[in-house]
């Protein structure tokens, strides 16, 4: 079988098992049996928490799934926004899809999520090989103009494409995404031949385009890997943090929801729930990175997140009791494990404590004598506010005797 022929087998598959997976979607969102696999964090006191995917891929590029599947299966998630960020000069697929006009994707996206809430960004992949490697740019107005493309004799000749395209230099891609607006961040700065051990160095392309503002922020992860180092760049060049799926395949195949997985998200403080919202916040630097159960932010971002995130509901003593029992509800989707840094020891627990997902978890706290309030400190341990240091929070609350 030639290769057209099984790529578009493959293709009518994944359309087969995704439309039988979300046929039954009603407009707007979810049915209530899926309500679990939402995405599900606190707004803060100050600001609107927003989940946002944003760099994923459809078969308009090297995805394997049609755009529409993209739309559906954010709104499964509960996502609050997603960009479609096809590659603009990798393009495996151009002999089974041809689309001169590289805003299709974003198009065909569109019209399927019309009458959803989902806010749904136009974005387009820079791609290059190293140093520069990768680039997504989101909010941008015309996905045509960040690539100088051209009609090759044989689309199925993936490299030539690649190749012939390429030699429009990377400079100028990030130059024409910068005169529309966009905010452009690193891709998984950590891949390639450049770094075989993962452990990235910013190349002076990143150093230059990040002092110079043209590039604003940095994926710290991706998929299946969190960069430590690439966390280190964005503090060193003050970029913003960003967590993605750079999703391909199916989000049930690859992240598996359906058993408590989730894909890598960023959470995105803003004042109101629209795209210039989101975008204003973006450059801000107002995002907190959810990957496996691991929180990742700048302190400030981090204290806003925690603390609408837990909070003590009750605090009593009872009968003759100098026992302390203390009830803290976590309103987030993470199970967050808290280590005990206060003068107080606990009773029938160690000094580090799971406060579980949407649920409250009561703990006993040795206070020595009754007190009339309890200020309890805690390190956050799956909660990083730098490499390798994690986020504090106190919990205060008045106290009440009960019989």
């Amino acid at each position: 079988m030639k290769f057209a022929a099984r790529f578009l087998v493959f293709v009518l598959m994944s359309a087969f098992v995704s439309f039988s997976a979300y046929s039954h979607r009603p407009a707007g969102g979810p049915d209530t049996e899926n309500d679990n696999r939402q995405i599900r964090f606190p707004d803060t006191k100050n600001y609107l928490t927003l989940s946002l995917d944003p760099h994923t891929h459809s078969s308009f590029s090297d995805g394997h799934v049609w755009p529409t599947i993209r739309v559906s299966e954010a709104l499964y998630d509960g996502l609050d926004a997603m960009a479609i960020t096809e590659h603009l000069e990798y393009q495996p697929h151009l002999a089974d899809v041809p689309h001169p006009d590289r805003n299709r994707a974003f198009d065909i996206a569109a019209q399927s999520n019309e009458g959803n809430d989902l806010i749904l960004i136009p974005g387009s992949e820079i791609t290059r090989r190293g140093p520069v490697g990768h680039i997504n740019a989101i909010f941008i107005s015309d996905a045509n103009k960040l690539v100088n493309n051209y009609v090759p004799d044989d689309p199925s000749d993936v490299l030539d494409y690649y190749e012939t395209v390429t030699k429009w230099p990377a400079q100028a891609a990030v130059d024409a995404a910068n005169d529309q607006g966009a905010f452009l961040f690193w891709n998984h700065a950590w891949w390639g031949s450049d770094f075989p051990n993962n452990i990235v160095v910013a190349p002076e392309f990143h150093i230059k385009n990040a002092k110079d503002k043209n590039i604003h922020g940095i994926e710290i992860a991706n998929g299946d890997f969190y960069s430590e180092e690439a966390f280190q760049i964005a503090l060193d060049l003050d970029l913003t943090l960003i967590g993605v799926s750079d999703i391909h395949d199916l989000i049930d195949w690859d992240y598996k929801p359906h058993e408590g997985g989730h894909r890598p998200v960023t959470l995105v403080l803003a004042e109101e729930r629209t795209m210039a919202s989101m975008r204003e916040a973006l450059f801000a630097g107002r995002t907190v990175v959810w990957f496996k159960n691991l929180l990742i932010a700048r302190e400030q971002p981090m204290n806003e997140l925690l603390g609408a995130s837990l909070k003590i509901t009750s605090a009593q003593y009872s009968g003759n009791s100098e026992v302390l029992e203390v009830a803290i509800e976590n309103t987030t989707d993470s199970d967050f494990y808290l280590k005990n840094t206060s003068d107080y020891t606990f009773g029938a627990s160690a000094d580090i404590v799971k406060i579980a997902r949407h649920d409250t978890t009561h703990i006993a706290v040795k206070t020595g004598k009754r007190l009339g309030k309890v200020k309890l400190e805690f390190e956050v341990l799956n909660a990083l506010v730098k490499p390798k240091e994690y986020a504090k929070i106190s919990l205060s609350t008045k106290t009440e005797v009960v019989d």
